[in-house]
């Protein structure tokens, strides 16, 4: 087993400001670094903790393209939303690698693009499990994207790929995960609420809920605690 990026670290004195997000998270103002020295690696913590703005940033700072269309106009942003990954360094174990961002809500964003590649390139397809990924069902074309790209040398970000999955699909990328994680082949950052995805055998979790950033075990995850209460609670009612 081996990993491609080795460490994440936030420049935190350097931060343009501190009163407009994501800098006015604590959890990047006081958490300097990120060690990642397992092949799967778990981000868990409540929403708006800053899971899926840190994986953004990542994925800028190494060079991953995040394949979406133009944002619509919104009323109020912040002037520096997208800056984090400017004061982020990023530490390689042999130099940097190709990978892929995944993102629940941008995925269909990708498909269409991948549809609009296969018009002139039908060849594009094989990357994507052979046929158009508009052609299936959310959760089929999710399995069908990652069967076939995580075979591929690379970092891979994932945010919340559990939205679309049934529990049986998501043992199944679990199963990837493991399959592409110990051969050396794929490195796995992933942003989840899934209690499924976090017990990735091996994986580190960090948990966003406590400032500064740290691992935590898996049964000490809230996710696995109210999970369980609440699957023994039933269990007591029948």
């Amino acid at each position: 087993m081996s990993v491609h990026l080795k460490r994440i670290t936030l420049s935190s004195e350097r931060f343009p400001t501190v009163k407009h997000y994501p800098f006015t998270l604590s959890i990047f103002q006081d958490s300097p670094s990120v060690t990642l020295d397992t092949p799967v690696t778990c981000f868990v913590g409540e929403n708006g903790s800053g899971k899926s703005t840190l994986l953004e940033a990542l994925a800028r700072a190494c060079g991953i393209h995040i394949w979406q269309t133009q944002d619509a106009a919104r009323y109020q942003v912040s002037p520096v939303e997208g800056l984090l990954y400017k004061y982020m360094r990023v530490e390689w174990v042999d130099g940097p690698v190709s990978g892929s961002f995944f993102g629940s809500d941008v995925f269909r964003d990708f498909a269409r693009i991948v549809d609009v590649w296969a018009v002139s390139d039908p060849g594009q397809l094989k990357y994507y499990g052979g046929k158009s990924l508009l052609s299936q069902s959310h959760g089929e074309s999710l399995m069908s994207y990652f069967r076939s790209r995580y075979q591929i040398k690379g970092l891979y970000l994932l945010d919340e790929p559990e939205t679309a999955l049934s529990p049986k699909s998501q043992l199944e990328l679990l199963e990837i995960f493991k399959t592409n994680g110990e051969n050396g082949n794929a490195q796995f950052i992933v942003a989840s609420h899934s209690p499924i995805l976090l017990a990735s055998p091996g994986a580190k979790i960090y948990s966003f809920d406590t400032v500064p950033l740290c691992p935590i075990a898996y049964e000490e995850t809230d996710h696995y605690r109210i999970y369980k209460a609440f699957l023994e609670d039933r269990k007591k009612e029948e």
